[in-house]
């Protein structure tokens, strides 16, 4: 484990639960740029990869399949659940072992490290995602959002091949490094 992956980690996730206390109940069936997702469905995937995803990845179990067809929004208090959850899941990642070996995820296998970073990608991108339905800023320090755009750049090919990514928006040169890895990611910073 790096210092500085973990770092990234705790702090997109605490942006994370803080943009989710921003979701308000009745803006939950309303649109999102990200398809034909309503918020509902956006906040559900994003909770249980982000958080479930997290956990069940650092104890190397699969995800079970009851929390893949929760709604965890039918709670009321899903955001401060949330919030506990992704606690849960960083004091697993807080120690070493989390970091070491590889893990099996079904239909890869993939170095502890480097799923680590598309699960901070995931914190990030779709927090941006959320709070962009919701009139928020999803807001990283430059290092992580340097290390979200190399995690985007790196794996940006293998998300197109499954539809996760629209094709790159072209930005100015000198547009701001979070707002690089939105755009190669597919998505237009400048709606937000």
């Amino acid at each position: 484990m790096t210092n500085d992956t973990y770092a990234h980690l705790a702090e997109c996730a605490a942006e994370a639960a803080r943009v989710a206390h921003g979701v308000p109940a009745a803006r939950l069936d309303g649109p999102t740029h990200c398809g034909d997702w309503d918020l509902r469905t956006l906040v559900n995937h994003w909770v249980l990869y982000t958080s479930h995803g997290l956990e069940h990845r650092a104890l190397r179990t699969p995800l079970p399949e009851k929390l893949t067809e929760t709604d965890f929004t039918a709670d009321p208090g899903w955001a401060d659940a949330y919030a506990a959850q992704l606690d849960r899941a960083l004091a697993l990642w807080a120690g070493p072992a989390a970091w070491e070996g590889e893990i099996d995820l079904g239909y890869a296998v993939l170095p502890a490290a480097e799923l680590a970073g598309l699960l901070i990608k995931e914190t990030a991108v779709h927090g941006w995602d959320v709070a962009t339905a919701t009139g928020q800023e999803f807001r990283v320090s430059e290092q992580a959002a340097a290390f979200v755009l190399d995690v985007v750049l790196t794996h940006a090919d293998l998300y197109r091949q499954y539809d996760g990514f629209a094709a790159p928006v072209e930005l100015p040169y000198d547009a701001p490094v979070f707002a690089r890895a939105l755009a190669a990611s597919g998505r237009d910073p400048r709606t937000g």
